[in-house]
């Protein structure tokens, strides 16, 4: 708790809320038509807002109660990242990770130091695994942990998050055997006989999640602040947090009311009852000098497409007669999003698979004609979609929340689970600008890293990390470099409502920026990727400084 404290008090080097001139930069951002704008200072209120962009030859207040001189360096808007999740990323970085992993030799020997280091522990909890980047072939089993730690629980969820990895003694603690049932929305992978194999597919994960230890109110605040230290390290200022808890809006609550919630939080909650819970009749009013909102519903349409959950109109290429997850009836996914409506929160729903695209969009297309306004309906994802649905984002104004990231990672999965014919609509980023639709980035982190420069880099490249493919793939569906920007800036903040708090530099906005070591407009991809962030500046504070 000592730590905790410390950490909360944590204000780094700038008086806050001053009259100030951070000076002597080479500034760039976007006006509200996305055109790039350069500038050498920004003059800021007391309470940390933009009052002007300055260019060389204006004149500078005579009187300041301090003035930063940069020196020249690169400054930037702070990016807004449209999809994370924010108590994942700080939990995830606090157990187990096995998110670097290339084998199920490096995973199962990483479980075994992890358990010999904690011995204390009396689960052993964790993320990352994927069985795709290590050329299984198949799931991993129960066994394979079983045979470096079999005295108690191992439960590791997938790099996803849509599928768990177990033991036999987790899936005993959790009475898991050879007559339990899948669940609607879920699947039990099993072996012969029927008996669990020990991967648990979406809404079967429950299963054995019930029966987990819950981590303390205190383990959640330092997982928060964890959070909060990797999103300011990559210049990430802002995070629509998909699916916030009950108990992960009290820990930012808890961080706000100590004065130690630096980084900005949309929060949309995870299924009605939560917002309703926090919000009452509506969406909170921003708290903490807009740091913190509870505006919109999460809801799940499907799976993921590595676990084979995406909901899909066509079995997949590599699993005869499988087609995925849907998640809720047509009935049920309207009835969810019109309570939320009714009370104006946002709907943002998850669909990876066309199938479960198609059923948002008709469900959408229905409401739109008793729920008016501005409601910015969301699909998060939008992975696999027919193209016959494509247009429909642009026609019914859907924003398209996606990820580049997930592009450059699935593309060689997504080839086999869908076969050469049906990938037209797959991580169609172009396809939804030249339709009409808003389209926003994101990371979906820790199902990726937050680093939001490779998924810049991604956008206009659709390669990865090593250049490849050559040409890029499916390079018809990249974005320009400034398009990119954009979505993950004004627009990512935008879809949160939030165009007016915070996204570009610009009078009353706030002066959420980053200092970093070249300019990420003339930088190459490979350059771009290798971005440094040096300093994180929220509300006019400089709240983190690389060491």
């Amino acid at each position: 708790m000592r730590t905790l404290l410390a950490l909360a008090a944590l204000t780094l080097a700038t008086p806050a809320f001053a009259d100030a001139l951070v000076d002597n930069v080479n500034g760039i951002t976007l006006d509200k038509d996305g055109k790039v704008v350069r500038f050498n200072a920004i003059l800021l209120t007391p309470d940390g807002k933009v009052i002007r962009l300055l260019q060389s030859g204006d004149k500078r207040p005579a009187q300041l109660d301090w003035r930063a001189d940069e020196k020249g360096k690169v400054l930037l808007p702070g990016f807004v990242d449209a999809h994370g999740h924010v108590m994942g990323l700080g939990m995830g970085a606090l157990a187990l990770d096995l998110s670097d992993t290339t084998s199920l030799a490096q995973a199962t020997a990483k479980i075994a130091a992890y358990a010999a280091a904690n011995p204390d522990k009396k689960w052993i909890l964790g993320r990352g695994w994927n069985q795709e980047k290590w050329g299984l072939g198949r799931f991993p089993t129960a066994a394979d942990i079983d045979a470096v730690v079999a005295d108690r629980p191992v439960w590791l969820e997938r790099v996803d998050g849509h599928a768990s990895w177990a033991n036999s003694a987790a899936m005993k603690a959790a009475g898991l055997n050879a007559k339990s049932i899948s669940p609607p929305g879920g699947r039990i992978e099993k072996a012969a006989g029927g008996v669990p194999s020990g991967v648990l597919v979406d809404a079967a994960q429950a299963l054995v999640g019930k029966v987990v230890p819950q981590p303390l109110p205190k383990e959640l605040d330092v997982a928060v602040l964890k959070a909060q230290e990797i999103l300011l390290s990559y210049g990430v200022t802002a995070a629509a947090d998909m699916g916030t808890s009950l108990d992960d809006w009290l820990s930012y609550r808890r961080l706000g009311d100590m004065g130690a919630l630096r980084v900005r939080i949309m929060a949309y909650g995870d299924g009605v009852e939560t917002a309703v819970r926090v919000g009452g009749s509506g969406p909170t009013p921003w708290l903490y000098k807009d740091r913190l909102r509870m505006g919109g519903v999460k809801l799940y349409a499907d799976g993921a497409l590595g676990s084979r959950g995406a909901w899909l109109k066509a079995p997949y290429s590599d699993a005869a007669g499988e087609t995925g997850l849907g998640f809720m009836t047509d009935d049920v996914i309207r009835n969810r999003m019109v309570r939320a409506s009714m009370d104006g929160y946002q709907i943002a729903v998850h669909a990876i698979g066309d199938k479960a695209n198609a059923q948002v969009l008709d469900a959408i297309e229905e409401l739109q004609g008793t729920f008016k306004g501005d409601r910015r309906w969301r699909i998060e994802h939008a992975q696999i979609v027919d193209p016959i649905d494509l247009p429909r984002f642009g026609k019914l104004g859907v924003i398209a929340s996606m990820q580049p990231v997930h592009q450059t990672s699935d593309m060689h999965m997504a080839e086999a689970r869908l076969g050469p014919n049906r990938l037209a609509g797959a991580y169609a980023w172009k396809s939804m600008l030249t339709n009409g639709a808003p389209l926003v980035f994101g990371t979906d982190f820790p199902v990726e890293s937050p680093d939001p420069w490779a998924g810049w880099a991604a956008a206009f490249t659709r390669q990865d990390k090593d250049g490849q493919p050559f040409g890029g793939w499916r390079p018809e569906e990249a974005v320009t470099r400034e398009a990119a920007w954009k979505a993950y800036t004004m627009d990512a903040a935008w879809a949160g409502f939030a165009e007016d708090k915070f996204g570009r530099l610009a009078p009353g906005q706030r002066a959420d920026f980053i200092i970093v070591d070249r300019d990420p407009l003339l930088a190459s991809p490979a350059e771009l990727r290798s971005m440094k962030v040096e300093q994180t500046w929220v509300g006019g504070e400089k709240v983190w400084i690389r060491k």
